[in-house]
């Protein structure tokens, strides 16, 4: 560009914004560009950020906003990969431990899975942290690795690199300490420029609503699953989106190493019912958009053999040997490293099992040493919750509810936190897990 146009200052960009006019192509290339070479100081990301945040973005707005995040870093190609490229994201939640069985699912159908996720913060758990419960398992994987990993076992469990979205890790960590991750445009495009950066075919997004999820409310929720998916298949990515209920946790085992137990649990066909309900929803999702299969059932009871015949299984088994973890922990999870101590939680009263403040959940995990308040902090990959029953279940007074698996640490507060996290009601719940729009 000549002196004589020279690239918008980061002033007039955010003025546009501020005043809630829509931002230009040309604006949202100097931007990403002067937030590159430092032209735009953090304060001038911050402005703008807030701009976006009060006045919203349009949808072409929001897709060029999203490629300028994406092609801030490289992109993958697995072009002339023999199998389908796929990949799922979630919204995050208590419990969440899908990503772990579902990746070497598909994998054991024939698709490949370069899945690139992130470490837990706040009230929920990290997929990073939770395979590097397993000793030696490494997420420290260039991106060179990617194609002959996914040639030879199907997966990669990976962290983002620094060369993948780098602005969107600029721009989160703002958003993070000035209180502006809550927007739909931001979340949307946060997320995408990630798994865009994966070269991907097809796309399922789990979107969680409730007390436990990053957007609680069920509106809110669906807004941002629909934004998403307009937003990846107007990259080409074939794209659906779930909606999954956060007012209870996923499965019974909250904690890094519970949970890896229980999604081996998953693997060997077993495994709480609502974990081996989501991950074949998803899963199935992703055999109709690669054509595996016509219909969701087709591809539900293909995945349901790959989970009872131990094919998904000894993939996951070939994935953590690959990346350097011990294969013995997952052949039997007794070896897995434990807390040294558990204190019992029982039943006062006769009922149904009712979860009201899943955030609370959460924040045991963190008050007992396994969660992060900011990412530098060390957790204890040990401890964590472990209910003896699913919400709904019917319970007598004195009936262990809940486990605490704890290294002395925290278990006072962690008891005060449980005291209003659930209560045994009179009737049960029976809400649906999975809501399909």
């Amino acid at each position: 560009m000549s002196a004589a146009n020279p690239l918008p200052d980061p002033r007039s960009i955010i003025e546009t914004k501020r005043d809630g006019r829509t931002l230009s192509s040309e604006q949202i290339d100097a931007f990403f560009a002067q937030l590159a070479d430092g032209r735009a100081e953090p304060y001038h990301a911050t402005a703008l950020l807030m701009a976006v945040f009060l006045n919203g973005m349009r949808p072409a707005e929001l897709e060029h906003w999203t490629r300028a995040m994406l092609h801030s870093g490289d992109v993958l190609s697995f072009a002339g990969l023999d199998k389908p490229v796929v990949d799922k994201h979630s919204t995050g939640g208590i419990g969440d431990k899908a990503s772990l069985p579902l990746a070497p699912l598909l994998a054991s159908v024939g698709l490949a899975v370069p899945m690139i996720s992130g470490r837990g913060l706040g009230h929920t758990g990290g997929t990073l942290d939770k395979l590097e419960a397993i000793t030696g398992f490494s997420t420290a994987v260039e991106p060179a690795a990617f194609r002959p990993a996914l040639e030879d076992v199907g997966v990669v469990f990976a962290g983002q690199t620094e060369r993948i979205a780098p602005a969107d890790r600029t721009l989160y960590a703002l958003r993070d300490v000035t209180g502006l991750v809550e927007s739909i445009p931001l979340i949307a495009s946060s997320i995408l420029s990630k798994k865009l950066a994966e070269g991907l075919d097809a796309l399922v997004l789990d979107v969680k609503f409730g007390s436990g999820a990053f957007l609680p409310e069920h509106e809110r929720g669906a807004e941002l699953a629909r934004t998403m998916v307009t937003l990846a298949e107007g990259f080409g990515v074939r794209t659906s989106a779930l909606r999954t209920n956060m007012d209870r946790p996923l499965g019974l085992a909250i904690g890094h190493t519970l949970e890896v137990a229980e999604s081996v649990a998953c693997l060997r066909g077993g495994g709480p019912a609502d974990l081996r309900e989501l991950v074949l929803a998803l899963g199935a999702e992703l055999v109709v958009a690669t054509d595996l299969e016509p219909d969701l059932e087709r591809a539900t009871a293909r995945l349901a053999t790959a989970l009872d015949d131990g094919s998904a299984l000894e993939r996951f088994v070939r994935v953590v040997e690959r990346q350097g973890g011990d294969p013995r922990l997952i052949e039997d999870p007794s070896r897995l490293p434990a807390a040294p101590s558990i204190h019992v939680i029982e039943a006062t009263a006769a009922g149904h099992l009712r979860f009201d403040d899943l955030r609370a959940v959460g924040a045991t995990v963190a008050a007992l040493g396994g969660g992060r308040r900011k990412v530098t902090d060390r957790i204890d990959l040990c401890v964590g919750l472990e209910f003896t029953v699913a919400e709904d279940a019917r319970v007598e007074v004195g009936q262990p509810l809940c486990l605490v698996h704890h290294a002395g640490t925290g278990l006072d507060e962690a008891r005060a936190l449980l005291s209003r996290a659930f209560h045994v009601a009179d009737r049960p719940r029976n809400a649906p897990l999975v809501v399909r729009d």
